[in-house]
């Protein structure tokens, strides 16, 4: 019942923030990097380069490879994004689409450092394990092609010593509490309609509906993504 609590804790945690962050079309909107927004939009209080993230996150918050609303999900770094990249999840769809927010993505009128709502990832390792995804690009309308690795993701549960150790933990986590309610009308109303906004006709429902209509295409993604790893294996 707690785990629960913190789950729906954290889908108003993100979209509350989401509420009153920039929309992505307004030319005098600050430059966001991942980091930041990460870190404000789930409060999970880690700095630095998003690639250590992961490793920070040790001893700190719980870690694993199943999405849940409010976690973080964790790249490695790569040759084009030798820093990392850090998104929020905002829902888990199925087994394998889920919905983030990040920043600093996707090109927006040409311009990056924006933030992006509601966007479509999707698992494409063998495994099923999340350690592989293909990410929603902007600019193409559509997956991106490049095929991206990752640690997994980083919960707002904190392992319970460390929960203990950090005095007022509690009576911080029951004001959050508190506040997310008050605003969470407001918060979801906006959202929808930032939705609306970033990519219209991508709300929840139609995004599920999406999903379940392109399943075919989803196998397919998988299977290639397999295809790959095998003759990488092989070679």
């Amino acid at each position: 019942m707690l785990k629960r609590k913190r789950a729906v804790l954290g889908s108003l945690a993100v979209a509350a923030v989401l509420s009153f962050a920039p929309t992505v079309s307004a030319s005098a909107d600050p430059y966001w990097q991942c980091v930041p927004f990460a870190r404000l939009a789930s409060g999970i209080q880690i700095f630095g380069d998003a690639w250590t993230w992961w490793r920070q996150a040790a001893g700190k918050y719980e870690t694993g490879v199943q999405p849940k609303a409010g976690a973080v999900l964790c790249f490695k770094p790569t040759g084009r994004m030798k820093l990392g990249h850090v998104a929020v999840v905002n829902q888990v769809l199925t087994d394998r689409v889920i919905q983030i927010s990040h920043a600093n993505w996707s090109r927006i009128g040409g311009t990056r450092g924006q933030i992006e709502k509601d966007v479509t990832v999707i698992d494409v390792s063998p495994e099923g394990d999340w350690s592989s995804v293909k990410v929603w690009y902007d600019p193409v309308r559509d997956l991106g092609g490049t095929t991206y690795p990752t640690f997994g993701f980083i919960y707002q549960d904190a392992p319970k010593q460390y929960a203990t150790a950090a005095g007022g933990f509690v009576g911080a986590g029951a004001t959050a509490v508190a506040m997310a309610q008050s605003a969470a009308n407001m918060a979801q109303s906006a959202a929808s309609q930032m939705v609306a906004a970033t990519r219209p006709g991508s709300g929840p429902l139609q995004m599920l509906g999406q999903a379940a209509d392109s399943s075919d295409r989803i196998a397919a993604l998988i299977q290639a993504a397999q295809g790959q790893e095998r003759s990488s294996a092989e070679r």
